[in-house]
């Protein structure tokens, strides 16, 4: 073609052209589908995984299907592989919670020394991470130096440094508080687009109660929901296009409580958050356990609306939120949303889902045999198991061995001291007690040697040895408080009723040791879980004694437990650290181990200091527990087996009806013929027999002393005695005796 041809060809094109878009004119509605987009993004999370990296339980010595980041890196793999866009996020409690953490903790890391938790997600392209309350466990500088490797940025919002006044207008913030990410995506026409996510994070206030050692004097905390009505508004000014809020913290109340440690619901409240990826209270959202709650849609997995997602904890799920967003001008704007979590292992069958990512084991595989290795070294041992299957309804042994430890290493550290001479108390929990953990949650720890892998398994967390001072008054409190642990009881009531209160945190439960006492389950709670007084007068706390006498409220105690308690940990009444008298430097689970070392064998039964009080009539009261706990049922106790129950857990039944005694039936026949129910001539003639073989017995003569009874159901049960005695009376008398009869046989 010449050139006159392909300029009178240009010419005729572009006139063409002006006649449909006159120069000069803009044509808005052309310029907004041009622009207009529509880009899916996919928002993955973990979160609490607690140093868990490989697929193995060190505390039972064997690889495991149930939790470990190597499995979720294999869901984290395939959730990409379906997405185009995808960003990934951790929410914190990383660095402590196994005999991993704590091993290389008590080594220290070198400057330049990579935290084996690092070494794995590196490999995992993390684009930002959260602070949970965990990462202050072993100090602040410890943190700093475990970050500092990460291949991705930290974030926290409501930390700040402690500037030592009172003006909150120039408090500076200890973490980055937020950061906006320009992610480039891919929208559906397959062209690039950048979206600007925000992304904010949140650890719960209360770390200046549970962690006060270590960050006192050096941060503060503020409310969740206060901080992130000052940030997001920010954020929003400096171009983020969507906001993801990374709160490590439960999902919480529908009502706003100020510094709410669980404060996610709060958060979808707040204008601006476009997505929430939340943690710390190890649940997996969404899921049916979350029905009911206003607000909360488990089809789109949606709380008023935002769509969130928790991944569960130790890596036994991974969870995303899938954002289907729409360009509109130079904004995003979120047109619809998914959210799902996707577990590793069948819980029904316990089967894995995934093989685990072999990169990341290897990643580790140095850090992880230098563990094993440590936790097989043994101290001591045990002549008999020590279990905690039993350890929400009867004095434990796995409690006991612990409150034992604890009173010997304060009884050496106050010699010499002010306090020595006063009584020493122990105040302990049982960790791994079931509950959300799950039905192999449970301490067992076989007859024999004692290693450190089992030590850990009694004392899970990385306290640290604190001494109180309190009074009588005190102490019953502090009880009041763990009664908290049990359902009221209805005595009367003829269906099952749940005598343990599953949403109660089992390390909540502290058993007093060196007092004796009794819980009245039929009486109301006195303090809800935050600790909040409800039931002014409820008393479950009875037959509170020392020594065999009765607590006075002045009577004077030093009390061991760790520091998170001491430090207010829990909302106890009369705990908040001022009470503090000795901190000895030591963690509670080294001074359990120095305790077995010092005795080299240990009896690890319980001493039955507490117990619960004999309810009146006969309530069918049930409690789960590991299937294995059936082989600890004692014939001669309170328990029975039930049959299966949900989600692993074993059913079982447990009698608190008060017991058959001989004296108990001589007041029931003094209270019968009180009533009219038995007359006199009667009365007096099963009286004789009774006492007839309460002198046989207290002579030691067991089998004359049934025989003796066994005549009382005879005279009980002749005809001719029948216009003496109410039909109801009879056969009270008569379940009565036989089940005596039946104690002593």
């Amino acid at each position: 073609m010449g050139n006159k041809k392909i300029i009178k060809f240009s010419f005729i094109f572009l006139t063409a052209l002006l006649l449909f878009n006159p120069l000069g004119e803009n044509n808005s509605s052309h310029a907004a589908t041009t622009d207009s987009s529509i880009v899916n993004m996919r928002l993955m999370e973990t979160t609490d995984i607690h140093v868990n990296l490989v697929n193995y339980n060190y505390y039972q010595d064997k690889p495991t299907n149930e939790f470990g980041l190597a499995m979720t890196a294999t869901l984290i793999k395939q959730a990409r592989s379906e997405a185009k866009n995808h960003m990934l996020f951790d929410n914190g409690d990383l660095i402590q919670g196994n005999p991993l953490g704590d091993y290389v903790a008590r080594n220290g890391l070198e400057e330049g020394e990579v935290h084996p938790v690092y070494k794995a997600m590196n490999l995992l392209d993390y684009d930002t991470a959260n602070i949970g309350n965990h990462e202050f466990n072993y100090g602040i500088d410890y943190l700093k130096e475990s970050i500092d490797d990460a291949n991705f940025p930290y974030i926290n919002a409501n930390v700040y440094y402690d500037d030592g006044d009172s003006d909150p207008t120039n408090d500076e913030n200890f973490f980055q508080p937020f950061k906006i990410i320009d992610k480039q995506v891919e929208d559906e026409n397959g062209n690039t687009q950048t979206v600007d996510v925000g992304v904010i994070g949140f650890v719960p206030p209360q770390i200046m109660q549970w962690d006060s050692t270590n960050l006192e004097g050096k941060v503060i905390t503020k409310g969740i929901y206060e901080t992130a009505q000052k940030f997001i508004p920010q954020m929003k000014e400096q171009g983020a296009d969507i906001i993801v809020a990374v709160p490590h913290s439960g999902l919480g109340s529908v009502e706003l409580q100020k510094g709410e440690e669980n404060a996610t619901y709060n958060l979808t409240e707040v204008e601006g958050i476009d997505a929430i990826l939340f943690g710390h209270a190890h649940e997996a959202f969404p899921s049916e356990s979350f029905a009911g709650i206003p607000g909360v849609d488990l089809e789109k997995g949606t709380i008023n609306g935002v769509p969130s997602v928790e991944a569960g904890f130790w890596g036994n799920h991974m969870g995303f939120v899938d954002l289907k967003l729409e360009k509109n001008g130079e904004d995003w704007d979120v047109i619809d949303s998914s959210a799902e979590v996707r577990s590793i292992y069948d819980e029904e069958t316990g089967e894995a889902l995934v093989e685990p990512d072999q990169e990341i084991i290897d990643a580790v595989s140095e850090e992880h045999q230098a563990t094993l290795d440590y936790v097989r070294s043994e101290v001591g041992e045990t002549t008999a198991p020590i279990h905690s299957y039993f350890a929400l309804v009867k004095d434990d042994p796995s409690v006991q061995i612990v409150s034992n430890a604890q009173k010997w290493y304060t009884k050496n550290a106050v010699e010499g001291t002010e306090y020595e001479g006063l009584p020493v108390l122990s105040a302990a929990a049982p960790f791994k007690a079931g509950g959300r953990s799950g039905a192999n949650y449970y301490t067992y720890i076989p007859e024999g040697p004692i290693a450190i892998k089992n030590v850990a398994d009694l004392y899970v967390y990385p306290n640290t040895l604190k001494v109180v001072k309190l009074n009588g008054e005190q102490i019953r409190q502090w009880l009041e408080m763990s009664a908290g642990q049990f359902n009221q009881v209805d005595p009367d009531a003829q269906e099952q009723q749940s005598l343990v209160d599953l949403d109660f945190s089992t390390y909540n439960f502290d058993i007093i040791d060196g007092v004796t006492y009794e819980f009245d389950v039929t009486e109301p709670s006195r303090y809800n879980n935050d600790g909040e007084l409800i039931n002014p007068d409820a008393q479950r706390i009875v037959n509170l004694q020392y020594n065999g006498e009765p607590v006075n409220d002045g009577q004077e105690f030093l009390v061991a437990t760790n520091n998170y308690r001491a430090g207010g940990g829990g909302n106890f009444p009369n705990l908040d650290g001022s009470q503090i008298v000795l901190s000895p430097q030591v963690q509670n689970r080294q001074a359990v181990i120095q305790y077995i070392q010092e005795n080299e064998t240990i009896d690890p039964s319980a001493d039955g200091n507490w117990s619960f009080a004999p309810i009146d009539g006969n309530p069918k009261l049930t409690f789960q527990s590991s299937p294995d706990a059936q082989q600890f049922i004692q014939q001669d106790g309170n328990i029975s087996y039930s049959g299966e129950g949900t989600n692993g857990f074993a059913k079982f039944n447990i009698d608190l009806s008060k017991p058959v005694t001989l004296s108990s039936i001589q007041q029931n026949v003094a209270d019968l013929k009180q009533a009219g129910e038995i007359d006199h001539p009667l009365a007096v003639q099963l009286t004789n027999k009774l006492k007839q073989a309460e002198h046989q017995l207290d002579k030691g003569h067991r089998k004359q002393a049934i025989k003796k009874a066994e005549g009382f159901l005879k005279h009980l049960n002749n005809k001719a005695m029948n216009k003496f005695i109410t039909t109801n009376a009879k056969e009270d008398l008569n379940n009565a005796a036989g089940e005596l009869i039946s104690n002593w046989q």
